[in-house]
């Protein structure tokens, strides 16, 4: 009995150090709350600009709703329609495509500064693992929101993704190397591609990963605001700003520079001109699977690897990645920052190549283009 309650007492130790409720109030988190000023205070703004891209995201996506039919046999001649007939469908459709680059792309950056600046150290974990389910998420919604054009590149390239994860029962042990074939065909719906594919991703896209999100996101914010800050570097900042108002009405002008950007693109550049594959035929189940198809580019990081070196080597590695990446408050603990900025450099290093260079390394290991 005395080693239950003793056990008791130090998990709510612990869960009051992760959510010191105590500061939540006005002067905490007001009057009182300072942003450390030094050599990686711009990292700060990531989180933010990644809520913001998130905001868009779901403003447009609510505008698409109106006119989108989840169908098989309506879904690409609605997504026609609003391009070509409703009054700025077109750039609603391309900020959505555009902000949905944006914000994985913050979110990435956002992973990676906050784990140089290892703001993951205890007592942040909840803030940490949150942020890595949010990262997992984004990704998500770029999968799901893929296929929803029904075009002929979208269902063929969820096909090999589908195929992919069905792939890896291979390299499994007894009763879990069914696992994967049962995970496909739950995703999918069925045997094969088709109206219950379409249907779980909209469900997946609209309404079940947007809920996650906005409950982890919730526990995040509110993490953050209770522990403020991070420290970001070894050494305590020499000087610091007040969050209210000076730091808020930063963070507003970077949205509004950002919300600019996104602007101009959406209204100048089709998102699709960057894609070999425009949004052209509607999927035809009796057509040949276009050559060298790919998916987005924030899928490069795993597709160039596997296309590249041993399905089983790549499925380790990505394994052991996320497996990393969740531990990382224990794993790295006691780890200098200066060790994990470099490991964020080799990082993103790895990131920028791949995913502008995947393409042409392919092809000089390969001879062939992908």
């Amino acid at each position: 009995m005395l080693g239950q309650k003793k056990w008791l007492s130090r998990m709510v130790e612990f869960m009051n150090d992760r959510l010191p409720m105590h500061k939540f109030d006005f002067e905490h988190l007001v009057l009182k709350k300072e942003v450390p000023v030094h050599r990686m205070s711009w990292a700060y703004y990531l989180g933010g600009l990644t809520l913001f891209f998130f905001l868009v995201q779901v403003v447009t996506g609510v505008f698409l709703l109106f006119y989108y039919q989840p169908t098989v046999s309506d879904a690409h001649a609605s997504i026609e329609y609003i391009n070509k007939y409703v009054s700025e469908g077109f750039f609603i459709r391309n900020l959505h495509a555009w902000s949905s680059s944006c914000m994985i792309l913050c979110l990435v950056a956002h992973a990676v500064t906050t784990f140089a600046m290892k703001a993951f150290a205890p007592p942040r974990e909840i803030i940490w693992v949150g942020g890595v389910i949010m990262l997992l998420l984004g990704f998500a919604f770029g999968f799901t929101g893929y296929l929803l054009p029904w075009h002929q590149i979208a269902v063929n390239a969820t096909k090999v993704m589908l195929q992919t994860i069905e792939r890896s029962g291979r390299y499994l042990p007894g009763p879990l190397s069914g696992a994967p074939h049962y995970i496909k065909e739950l995703i999918q719906g069925g045997p094969v591609i088709g109206q219950a594919t379409l249907s779980r991703f909209y469900a997946l896209h609209v309404v079940i990963l947007p809920l996650i999100f906005v409950a982890i996101l919730g526990i995040h914010l509110l993490s953050v605001q209770l522990h403020g800050m991070s420290q970001g570097v070894d050494k305590p900042a020499k000087k610091s700003e007040k969050f209210f108002p000076f730091f808020v009405l930063k963070d507003l002008i970077v949205w509004g520079i950002a919300f600019f950007l996104v602007f101009v693109l959406a209204e100048c550049v089709p998102f699709e001109s960057f894609s070999p594959f425009p949004l052209f035929q509607p999927f035809n189940a009796l057509g040949a699977t276009p050559e060298g198809i790919r998916p987005e580019w924030y899928f490069y990081f795993a597709y160039y690897p596997l296309e590249l070196l041993p399905f089983w080597l790549v499925l380790i590695g990505m394994t052991v990645t996320i497996v990393v990446l969740f531990l990382a408050s224990w794993i790295f603990k006691n780890t200098q920052r200066r060790v994990l900025g470099v490991m964020a450099w080799v990082i993103t290093a790895y990131l920028v190549i791949i995913t502008l260079f995947g393409s042409v390394i392919y092809e000089i290991v390969k001879g062939v283009k992908p």
